[in-house]
């Protein structure tokens, strides 16, 4: 498995607010399908973080594009792939 960090820059802050329960919703099922190690938001309200174990880039650029807030328009995504993860992590 591979482990990518996907951030998600804030585009439109009223359609966050609008998809929110969405977007964490869809990220509850990805946890529980195992793809998900963890997330969160950015402290100054610039966006959020999902960090992602999958198989390849492929994957995680479909998952993320199935996120109700890419959907939408609420976010944008970056994706970057990390080489080296935490002993606790793996």
């Amino acid at each position: 498995m591979r482990y990518f960090a996907v951030l998600l820059p804030m585009l439109n802050s009223e359609k966050s607010l609008e998809y929110r329960e969405q977007h964490l919703h869809y990220l509850d099922q990805k946890r529980i399908e195992g793809k998900i190690i963890a997330n969160g938001r950015f402290a100054d309200g610039s966006g959020g973080l999902v960090i992602y174990r999958v198989a390849s880039l492929e994957e995680v650029e479909q998952i993320t594009k199935q996120d109700p807030y890419v959907l939408q328009g609420a976010r944008g995504f970056e994706i970057h792939e990390w080489d080296m993860v935490s002993d606790a992590l793996m």
